[in-house]
């Protein structure tokens, strides 16, 4: 079993209060979790209207199949237009990491 993590940190477009951004964060992380399945949440920068770190997980039988699901993770944010994708970081944990 493999448990794979994403972090990607975002820049958002013409965001002016933590109101807007909520109206911008929330459909992103639902997409994230409709569209692949992951667990999905924003995990950082809450108090900035125009940074957020959307954070993403899943578990997979093998390597290759949690790296797919990542990989489409991160192509679909780099895909929005109405935020830039500054940096992502990812993880990758077996079960035989624990140990």
């Amino acid at each position: 079993m493999f448990t794979g993590t994403l972090s990607a940190d975002l820049l958002l477009g013409d965001v002016h209060s933590l109101k807007e951004k909520r109206s911008v964060v929330r459909p992103i992380v639902a997409e994230l979790r409709r569209r692949f399945a992951v667990a999905a949440a924003e995990v950082g920068d809450q108090d900035l209207h125009r940074r957020v770190q959307v954070g993403m997980a899943t578990v997979a039988a093998d390597a290759a199949q949690v790296g797919d699901v990542l990989d489409a993770c991160e192509r679909l944010l780099a895909g929005l237009p109405e935020v830039t994708l500054l940096s992502t970081h990812r993880q990758l944990l077996s079960d035989a990491d624990a140990c």
